[in-house]
């Protein structure tokens, strides 16, 4: 997955017609397309497979399990068409490398939530949970972690700690408030922008929009 408009589609929408169509429109400005469980549930997880033709596709699931169920879930993520995966932290090192060994089997990547976006997400997420989340997933082999564009300080304190070798990626800009020129000057190297894209009466001006807010920066 390669930098160039520094915005991925957090594409929650539930049929496959909106999300093909959503997707097509705005191909030209993000770099990925982000699913979860609303998009999955409401089509099946072979829209991953169409909709890898248009972006690299990143599967939203938040695994957290035991490393057998992990690597379970993570082998039908890849299998599926997803160049990516975010997961948990949360459930300890031997889950989290076991991700991170079955996406290097499938040379796919993982990311790993180290703080989320809404108001209560720092409630047990606090400054040392995640550090020592960030620092693992750092010594897990993980492509990058998962911080919130909806507290800036956050992604540049969490750049601390992961270094430069790893990406960031930081959901929460638009319906949440997050600025994504001050998260990209933060230290995040992809803002997630989902609603304001997909529920804008024009995605494809609000997708350009965005990217040319940050374009700048990056």
């Amino acid at each position: 997955m390669s930098r160039k408009n520094g915005v991925i589609l957090a594409l929650d929408v539930t049929d496959e017609k909106s999300a093909l169509t959503i997707s097509r429109d705005v191909a030209d400005f993000i770099d990925a397309i982000k699913i979860g469980y609303p998009l999955v549930l409401g089509t099946g997880l072979s829209i991953a497979e169409k909709l890898s033709r248009i972006a690299p596709v990143i599967a939203d699931f938040k695994v957290a399990d035991i490393p057998n169920t992990d690597r379970l879930i993570c082998e039908h993520v890849f299998e599926a068409g997803c160049d990516a995966v975010i997961v948990q932290g949360f459930t300890g090192p031997d889950s989290l490398f076991e991700c991170v060994k079955t996406a290097d089997d499938y040379k796919k990547k993982v990311f790993v939530v180290a703080e989320m976006s809404h108001p209560g997400g720092d409630h047990f997420f606090t400054d040392g949970v995640s550090k020592e989340i960030a620092a693992m997933a750092k010594k897990s082999g993980a492509f990058g972690i998962v911080a919130p564009a909806t507290r800036p300080e956050r992604v540049k304190e969490l750049r601390g700690v992961i270094g430069n070798s790893m990406k960031i990626i930081s959901p929460g800009v638009g319906a949440q408030g997050g600025s994504a020129a001050d998260t990209i000057k933060a230290g995040a190297d992809w803002v997630i922008v989902g609603r304001s894209i997909y529920g804008a009466k024009n995605p494809k001006e609000e997708a350009e929009k965005i990217k040319k807010e940050i374009e700048k920066y990056i």
